[in-house]
């Protein structure tokens, strides 16, 4: 008994600690707010050059220091639910076997397409833009293909991030300011600290240490929604095998690769992967994996920077799990001329969403 009220002790302390780092990190971003809209005139005026370099030094230092404290609220839940502090892990081999027997329309179903979108996903409902192209590419997919949207992929948790366990008391303020709150900076610092949160995360997805525990709590968070929707293991009309399909935008990519192997093992069935505008480092292993789909654009920046950023995806690495997969001939690149990341250019646009929906419809 004396250890368990031991590591209660030591909970309720880190709790605090989180709290107090959540206030702190509030405060310090409205203050330095306040001063640069309300001081920021009479100090240009006031300082020096030299002195006016050591204050953008320090607002700088200072904004290094908000994401890093971010990234650890964000990735709190994480190692709770990992640590069995929010329930436990849910046990695989029982997840699908008090699942309810799929409606008459899903009986004709072989594929589920799961929707994984980019860093910009706050909670379970996508933006407008987004909405808008899964509605339109759910309109145009065949009869036995169903899409599975409204997932939250940067939660370990089934809940949206102002829902999350281990932040959501940090979360549902930050959201608030980011909604509500007059002044544009004010809203603009929490959009980055919001998006902060999921880059962390996609970095995490793809690094080698604790990468598979973050991924194999996504698989498993997946396959919960799966069953609570009917999905069983197995064969579908019995013409094509059950067969799931992850399809990934920006840094949904990089998801969709970390937790696909995971997920063919737990629903016991074949995985693929679909990429639009991806951002993924292609570390994970791959070899159980179908086939890798990637729509890409050729002015699409980020997508570019990602090839950069993960060794893993050089050529000059031909052993590399990434550089293996294309050998075998198990990924397929589709290029869409014009295509950038986002914006009037991107794949959500009037302009470019047809093209993507058709490029991805073929990929099936």
């Amino acid at each position: 008994m004396a250890p368990l009220q031991a590591i209660r002790i030591q909970l309720a302390g880190l709790r605090r600690l989180a709290r107090l780092l959540g206030w702190l990190l509030l405060l310090s971003g409205l203050s330095a707010v306040v001063i640069a809209l309300h001081a920021g005139p009479l100090l240009l005026s006031a300082l020096s050059p030299r002195d006016l370099a050591l204050v953008l030094q320090a607002l700088g230092t200072l904004g290094l220091l908000l994401i890093p404290i971010s990234g650890v609220i964000s990735v709190s839940s994480q190692f709770a639910f990992w640590s069995g502090w929010l329930g436990g892990l849910p046990q695989p081999a029982e997840l699908f076997a008090n699942a309810a027997a799929p409606a008459s329309a899903d009986n004709q179903t072989s594929c589920t397409i799961i929707y994984l979108d980019g860093i910009h996903q706050s909670e379970r409902d996508h933006p407008p833009r987004v909405a808008a192209f899964l509605a339109l590419l759910e309109s145009r997919l065949p009869a036995h293909v169903r899409l599975f949207k409204g997932l939250e992929t940067y939660t370990v948790t089934p809940a949206r991030l102002a829902d999350d366990a281990g932040g959501s008391w940090f979360w549902r303020r930050l959201f608030a300011l980011q909604e509500h709150h007059p002044n544009g900076l004010v809203s603009l610092i929490c959009a980055v600290l919001v998006q902060a949160n999921n880059v962390i995360k996609v970095g995490i997805s793809s690094d080698r240490r604790y990468g598979p525990i973050l991924n194999y709590e996504l698989a498993l968070k997946v396959a919960q929604r799966l069953a609570e929707q009917g999905f069983r293991p197995g064969p579908g009309n019995g013409i094509r095998p059950q067969e799931l399909v992850l399809l990934g935008y920006s840094g949904g990519g990089e998801m969709a690769l970390g937790m696909a192997d995971y997920l063919r093992r737990i629903c016991r069935c074949p995985v693929r992967v679909m990429t639009f505008c991806g951002v993924f480092s292609g570390n994970q292993l791959l070899e159980q994996v179908g086939a890798i789909a990637m729509v890409v654009g050729n002015r699409d920046p980020v997508a570019a920077f990602g090839r950069i950023a993960y060794p893993g995806r050089s050529p000059l690495l031909p052993l590399s799990n990434w550089n293996r997969a294309m050998s075998r001939g198990q990924v397929h690149r589709h290029c869409i001329d014009g295509l950038s990341h986002n914006g009037q250019s991107g794949p959500f646009s009037d302009r470019y969403r047809d093209a993507v929906i058709d490029a991805l419809i073929g990929c099936l």
